[in-house]
């Protein structure tokens, strides 16, 4: 039985997946994204170990409040970088008749074995995807995170080819990814995908900006303001192929 490294859970989560839901997040990320709230869960090392069924019985006691529409949801980090554990996880989930969700950046996605047997045996058990394009651009999208974005992309054209339903989620950041260009190349790369049900545009913000300095890691954006609701709707219009 595998355990989970688990960072923290929340029990009424709104705005990660249809309905209320029930978030997990794990520990562990090899991104670095430059606007990262969550930078403490970074670290690999061991935080909270638990098991499928102990995650499951405490999530199970608020599934009063989930009405139909909602379930569970795991983010981080990374899970893909768990990915044993959540094939547990979610097996489990759908046995108990439990709506799965995976909050995912897609990074650790490769067609290479033993993670592709895994990754397909994990949407078995997935209701839905909600997939971060961090940024189209490659070489931006490596001074933004620290990694490429061929194999996301890639799997994104996966998941397509798949039919499982996706919801895209982009971060607006002035002078990274707020450019016109940059969200219209994104676009042309959504209006490939068969599978895309929603597309969220969530404005910068720099609320976990304490947490890099709690870590001793300079934040790099520092003094950078947040999109106005005009310009983040704006550019939620241009992704959605609406001007």
């Amino acid at each position: 039985m595998i355990k989970g490294n688990i960072h923290s859970t929340e029990t009424f989560g709104s705005v990660d997946g249809p309905g209320v839901r029930f978030l997990i997040f794990l520990q562990g990320c090899s991104m670095r994204c430059r606007y990262c709230h969550n930078a403490d869960t970074w670290s690999t090392r061991e935080n909270r170990l638990m098991t499928a069924e102990e995650l499951l019985d405490t999530a199970e006691r608020y599934r009063s409040y989930w009405g139909d529409d909602g379930g569970i949801t795991v983010s981080g980090g990374e899970p893909l970088l768990q990915i044993g554990f959540l094939i547990e996880l979610f097996r489990e989930a759908k046995r108990r008749g439990i709506n799965t969700c995976l909050d995912t950046s897609g990074q650790p996605f490769t067609r290479k074995e033993p993670f592709f047997s895994r990754f397909c045996e994990l949407l078995e058990y997935t209701d839905l995807i909600m997939a971060d394009i961090k940024h189209i651009d490659e070489n931006e999208h490596r001074a933004l995170t620290g990694h490429g974005n061929k194999n996301i992309l890639d799997m994104l054209g996966f998941l397509s080819s798949e039919n499982k339903p996706v919801w895209i989620r982009h971060v607006l950041v002035p002078g990274i990814t707020d450019n016109d260009e940059y969200l219209r190349r994104t676009r042309s790369f959504i209006e490939t995908l068969t599978n895309v049900e929603k597309i969220e545009v969530l404005p910068y913000h720099s609320l976990g900006a304490y947490k890099w300095n709690e870590l001793g890691v300079p934040y790099t954006l520092e003094g950078v303001m947040p999109p106005s609701p005009e310009r983040t709707a704006t550019a939620g219009r241009i992704l959605r192929g609406e001007e």
